[in-house]
């Protein structure tokens, strides 16, 4: 899977994509993370990606132009997607994770100050949100996705099992418990369910259902 941020801080979040499950994928090459500066794809001296819009109003508008010269020069692949972060659009969840997860390349189009130029909405095939909320830029829903999506790819998790019981897919994960059996707080004993140390995987497995929200 491959995906492409067009962005105007294209290292705002390279230790979060360097770390853990994120950074072993890529270094496994099962993932690639690519960073397309807007401004790259600017023809005035100050390399400006934005300007007032028309009609008056506060703030400023980011130009269609070196976003789709951007996404023009990005190599697209098969099965492939651009998807513009917008408050406006659908509302992400878990199934939309894994329909995505499907795809061969995502082309992610990041949006600032005080929105984008409206005519991009031809050149993208989706919008998406994380939900009723604003946030300073779009770099943070981003990283949710590529997340979200990285972790459903195979051979990204280590161990299959982690997604048996995933949480959303067929409601929330039941109750964990680890070591010590009883946790001592206050005078108050908190102990594990006796089932999960009797060693029965049947009656385990019906416990767990059973706590599936």
């Amino acid at each position: 899977m491959e995906f492409n941020i067009i962005t105007i801080f294209p290292h705002i979040l390279d230790s979060y994509y360097k770390e853990s499950i994120l950074g072993r994928a890529q270094k496994n090459k099962i993932i690639k993370i690519n960073y397309i500066n807007l401004r790259d794809f600017t023809n005035d001296k100050h390399r400006s990606v934005d300007d007032s819009p028309y009609g008056g109003g506060a703030g400023m508008i980011l130009k269609v132009e070196p976003i789709i010269k951007a996404i023009k020069s990005i190599r697209k692949k098969r099965n492939s997607k651009i998807i513009l972060l917008d408050p406006k659009g659908k509302k992400y969840n878990q199934k939309r994770a894994t329909e995505f997860s499907k795809l061969n390349q995502i082309i992610f189009v990041n949006g600032y100050y005080e929105g984008i130029d409206a005519r991009i909405d031809k050149f993208v095939d989706e919008k998406i949100s994380l939900g009723d909320f604003v946030l300073t830029n779009s770099e943070l829903a981003c990283a949710i996705i590529i997340d979200s999506v990285s972790r459903l790819i195979p051979k990204v998790l280590g161990n299959k099992e982690s997604l048996k019981y995933e949480s959303h897919n067929d409601g929330l994960e039941y109750p964990q418990y680890t070591r010590p059996k009883i946790f001592k707080y206050k005078n108050k004993n908190y102990k594990v369910p006796k089932v999960l140390l009797s060693g029965n995987h049947k009656e385990i497995e019906n416990w767990r259902k059973s706590k599936i929200k």
